[in-house]
C-alpha cells in the first residue's frame, strides 16, 4: 500500500504538467489563446494509449528486464521520459519556439501515459483481489496528491520564482516514483493469467486447423489474446447495445473535459485573476470539493443504483459549465470563482464515481486491463479533440459563449444515460458478473488509473 502510494505521486505527477498547468503558463507568457487550445491535443496521448498497451505487457526490454523486471523496467523506463521532457520544457520560450515546446510535452505525455499502463499492471499483479480494493484507494491519494503538487504548487514555484525553476522542481520530484521502483519488489505472480490459456488455446487451434508453423501460430494466439479477442468479447456479450454502451462512453466527459481546456486562461487572462488566486480556489480548495464529490457519489451509487447516478452527474456537470457563463458576466470576485469550482468539482466528484462504477460492471475479467484500456481512452478522446479548437471558439466568439456551447455538449450524455437506464435489466443479465459466474467488484480493483477518471 504504501509502495502503490508513491507510485500513484508518480502517475499523477505529469498530467498536469501537460494540461491545465502548462495552458497557464503558456497564457502567462502571452502565447495566443488559440495555439493554447491546440495545446491540449497533448492529452490525446492518454486517450490511445489502448494501442501500445500490448506492448508494455507483452515485450521485455533489454537489460532492464533482467535487472527489475518486466513491471517496474518498463515503469522507469516511463519515468526517465517524463524527467526528461520535464527539464526540457523548463528551458523552453513558449513564445518563441512553440514548436519544441509541443515536442517536449509529447515526450512527457506519452511517457507518462506508459507509466500508467505498467503501474496498472504492477497494482493488479502484486497483490491479490483481497487487497485490490486497499490498493487502489491508496493509489488514487497519491495521484490526487501529485495533482496538488502540479497545480498548485508548480503555480505558486512560478509565481515566486520563475516557470524555468517550476518545471525543474517537477521534474527533480519524478525521483519520488525512481526511488520507489528500485526498493519495492517486482510482482511474483500475474493474477490474470487467462488472456495467456486463451492465446495458448488459439495457437493450439490455429496449429491443427490451419497447419500453421509454431512461430505464426504463436503469433495468431497472442494477437488474438492482447487484441481481437477483448473487443470480440463485448461486442458478441452486448450485441446492439454495444454501440450505445460506447457512445455513452465517447460523449460523457466532453463537456467536462472541452470546458477545461479554457479553465486556467479564462481565470488569468479574462478575469484577471493572480496565480497564486487560482492555485487557492481551484487547486487546493477544488483538491478537497472533489474528495467530497467523490465520498459523494460512492455513497449515492450504493443508496440509488450506479445508473441513477449516472444520469445525475451528466446532468451536473452539463448544469455547472452554465454557472462559467454567469461567472464570465461580472467582475471578477474570489467567493464567487469559490462558488462555481466548487459546484463543478462536486458534479466532477460523483460523474467520475458513477462512470468507473459502470464500467467496472462491464469489463470481463479475462480482459480486464484492454477492455478497460478501451473504455478509458474512448471516453476521453473525443472532449480533448474538441478541447483542441476551444480557443478558436473563444477567440472568435468570447468565453460566455464558449461555456454555453460546452454545457449543450452535455445534452446527449443525459440522453443515453436515460436510455441506459430503461435498458438497465438487459445491461443487467448481461454483464459480465453474470457470464463468468462471480461477482464483480463496482469501483474498487477495477478502478481506472487513467487520470481523467481520477
Amino acid at each position: 500500500m504504501i509502495a502503490l502510494l508513491f507510485l500513484g505521486f508518480s502517475a499523477g505527477l505529469p498530467f498536469l504538467l501537460v494540461f491545465s498547468t502548462l495552458n497557464a503558463r503558456l497564457a502567462d507568457v502571452g502565447v495566443e489563446t488559440a495555439t493554447i487550445g491546440f495545446f491540449s491535443w497533448l492529452g490525446i496521448t492518454y486517450s490511445i494509449k489502448v494501442f501500445w498497451a500490448p506492448v508494455v505487457d507483452r515485450l521485455k526490454l533489454p537489460l532492464l528486464d533482467r535487472l527489475l523486471g518486466k513491471r517496474r523496467s518498463w515503469i522507469i523506463f516511463a519515468q526517465v521520459g517524463i524527467a526528461a521532457g520535464l527539464y526540457l520544457m523548463a528551458h523552453v520560450d513558449a513564445t518563441a519556439a512553440p514548436e519544441m515546446m509541443a515536442l517536449y510535452g509529447l515526450l512527457v505525455a506519452f511517457s507518462s501515459a506508459t507509466q500508467d499502463v505498467a503501474i496498472d499492471a504492477y497494482r493488479i499483479e502484486v497483490a491479490g483481489e483481497r487487497l485490490q480494493a486497499a490498493l487502489a484507494a491508496t493509489y488514487i491519494f497519491g495521484y490526487r496528491l501529485a495533482l496538488l503538487v502540479a497545480g498548485a504548487g508548480a503555480l505558486y514555484l512560478a509565481e515566486f520564482w520563475s516557470w524555468q525553476v517550476s518545471y525543474e522542481v517537477m521534474a527533480a520530484l519524478v525521483g519520488v516514483g525512481v526511488l520507489t521502483v528500485l526498493i519495492v519488489r517486482e510482482p511474483r505472480v500475474n493474477h490474470f493469467a487467462a488472456a495467456q490459456d486463451i492465446a495458448h488455446k488459439i495457437e493450439q487451434e490455429a496449429s491443427k486447423r490451419t497447419h500453421l508453423n509454431p512461430r505464426l501460430a504463436r503469433l495468431v494466439g497472442w494477437f488474438y489474446a492482447a487484441i481481437a479477442g477483448p473487443f470480440l468479447d463485448f461486442f458478441r456479450r452486448y450485441k446492439e447495445l454495444s454501440i450505445a454502451i460506447l457512445l455513452m462512453v465517447a460523449v460523457y466527459r466532453i463537456a467536462d473535459i472541452a470546458m477545461g481546456v479554457m479553465a486556467n486562461p479564462f481565470y488569468l487572462d479574462f478575469m484577471g485573476f493572480s496565480k497564486t488566486e487560482v492555485a487557492d480556489v481551484t487547486k487546493i480548495f477544488g483538491f478537497f470539493m472533489t474528495i467530497a464529490g467523490s465520498l459523494l457519489g460512492g455513497v449515492m451509487v450504493v443508496r440509488y443504483g450506479v445508473r441513477r447516478i449516472l444520469l445525475l452527474g451528466a446532468i451536473m456537470t452539463a448544469a455547472t459549465n452554465l454557472l462559467f457563463v454567469l461567472l464570465a458576466q461580472y467582475p471578477p470576485n474570489l467567493i464567487t470563482l469559490a462558488a462555481v469550482v466548487s459546484a463543478d468539482n462536486l458534479s466532477g466528484g460523483i460523474a467520475n464515481v458513477a462512470l468507473i462504477a459502470w464500467l467496472s460492471s462491464m469489463t470481463s475479467a479475462s480482459f480486464t486491463a484492454t477492455q478497460y484500456a478501451l473504455f478509458s481512452s474512448l471516453m476521453t478522446l473525443p472532449g480533448k479533440f474538441l478541447g483542441g479548437f476551444s480557443g478558436i471558439v473563444v477567440a472568435g466568439f468570447g468565453y460566455a459563449e464558449f461555456f454555453l456551447v460546452s454545457a449543450v455538449m452535455g445534452v446527449p450524455a443525459v440522453l443515453l444515460a436515460m436510455f441506459m437506464i430503461r435498458q438497465g435489466k438487459r445491461l443487467d443479465a448481461l454483464a459480465p458478473r453474470n457470464k463468468e459466474g462471480g461477482q464483480m467488484k463496482m469501483g474498487s480493483d477495477e478502478l481506472s488509473s487513467d487520470p481523467i477518471f481520477i
